[in-house]
């Protein structure tokens, strides 16, 4: 399979506010999509902190906190590489639909966790919703390109971006809030009722998810798919440098998972301190992606790459400083500022893939995307768990902060060649994203 070549940049979005409302106002499909990922994001976080007290209360153990977080990451990372080729192969809004269904179903076994004895059931369940979630992204990802002009895409990532970010940062607050309120059981609920909204709104997008597959009657199986991306990704050296950039990202982000520990055990703040510490974190990613919104169609896309190397480092140093600070609230600040960094690369990356893979493997290339990050992270959350439950948190999270800094230098000195072809000039190219009708 030959590599694609860089396609014309599409014309730079608007700077301000109005071109991200501008879309969801005059987007049908991608305002449904849109405030789909908006109930949908908001449930998860909801579950997560009710997840993470009834472990912590039920068990006292920082590992088996962290690894309810692995458990949020390890079956997606697993399972991507089956949704992938699935988002290829299938109709994407028919797969996101039936996970969303089943995962709805799926929440309702939370109510019937009691005992120690039971917490196992916390990660079967929690592992199952996730792994559907795998299903669930790559379609999305891969049909966002379809559901919006060429011309919005770029608007379309930074607020598919800002969703995710806006609903972990309310989510999280409303979650520690109403969990410390009316119990877990209110998590449990919250994160059922998103997927069904989620599920009938999705149901109502009208344009294609994919292009035409005239002439692509050839349907490989599961290995042959993901064969056939590795080699796409071999051969095309921005999509591999790229495909990295987030695999790398994952190996110092269980730091993440040990925020509720951070709350529990550093500053005595219960559910309460989750809510509060993801909350400062999901505003962070929020705002990451605005902040970097005029390199996101830099015409060759050497700004991009140096934009996400500083987003890497400011992830990196703020991790490293968040956790000695004297209270929950100047930590929480540090954490935001560290997913400035976070959401920043997040989205540049996403946007660069979309922009280069064309459609009929978008869909593959994404689930290796994030099937790579999640496997980092689930390897990282349920190493620095383990370490968490010898040496005082804050040391392992130091650590952690370290490693990315580390990865951050490696990355950017591997990747100068790519920046590199950037500047020579590339050639134009047809196979990439389109602006015929048809994104965490």
């Amino acid at each position: 399979m030959d590599a694609p070549e860089a396609i014309e940049a599409p014309r730079r979005p608007g700077r301000r506010w109005g071109g991200a409302f501008s879309l969801v106002r005059r987007n049908r499909d991608f305002r449904l999509l849109f405030f789909a990922q908006v109930v949908s994001f908001g449930g998860d976080w909801f579950l997560f902190v009710a997840l993470a007290g009834l472990v912590d209360t039920l068990t006292h153990s920082p590992l088996l906190v962290a690894a309810v977080y692995a458990a949020l990451t390890v079956p997606f990372a697993l399972f991507t590489f089956i949704g992938g080729p699935l988002a290829d192969r299938l109709n994407r809004q028919a797969l996101m639909i039936a996970a969303d269904l089943t995962r709805a179903i799926l929440c309702l076994g939370f109510f019937l966790i009691h005992r120690p004895s039971q917490v196992w059931l916390v990660y079967v369940l929690a592992g199952s919703v996730t792994a559907l979630g795998a299903i669930f992204e790559p379609a999305s990802l891969a049909a966002l390109p379809n559901l919006v002009d060429r011309e919005d895409l770029a608007t379309a990532n930074i607020m598919s971006g800002a969703t995710w970010g806006t609903m972990l940062a309310v989510g999280s607050a409303l979650g520690g809030l109403v969990v410390a309120a009316f119990g877990r059981r209110a998590g449990y609920l919250g994160d059922a009722a998103s997927f069904l909204v989620s599920a009938m709104l999705v149901a109502r997008i009208r344009r294609r998810f994919s292009e035409g597959r005239a002439g692509r009657g050839d349907h490989p199986g599961m290995f042959r798919a993901s064969k056939e991306a590795i080699d796409y990704a071999r051969k095309d050296h921005r999509v591999l440098a790229l495909l990295t950039v987030k695999g790398g990202f994952g190996l110092g982000s269980g730091v993440v998972a040990l925020l509720p520990i951070l709350a529990f055990t550093a500053f005595h703040a219960g559910d309460r301190g989750t809510g509060i510490l993801f909350g400062f974190r999901g505003l962070g990613v929020f705002v990451g992606p605005f902040l970097v919104r005029r390199f996101i169609d830099d015409d060759d896309m050497t700004v991009l790459f140096w934009t996400i190397s500083g987003a890497f480092l400011i992830y990196g140093a703020s991790y490293a400083v968040a956790p000695w600070m004297p209270n929950i609230y100047l930590a929480g600040l540090f954490v935001m500022v560290g997913h400035f960094g976070g959401g920043a690369q997040w989205t540049l990356s996403s946007y660069a893939l979309q922009v280069i893979v064309p459609d009929h493997i978008r869909g593959r290339i994404f689930a290796f995307d994030e099937g790579l990050i999640t496997l980092t992270i689930a390897c990282s959350a349920t190493l620095a768990g383990l370490v968490a439950d010898h040496v005082r948190v804050s040391f392992v999270m130091l650590g952690l902060a370290g490693v990315t800094l580390v990865y951050t230098v490696v990355w950017t000195v591997a990747t100068r060649n790519v920046r590199r072809s950037f500047r020579a000039g590339p050639k134009q190219d047809q196979g990439g994203a389109s602006g015929s009708p048809r994104v965490s």
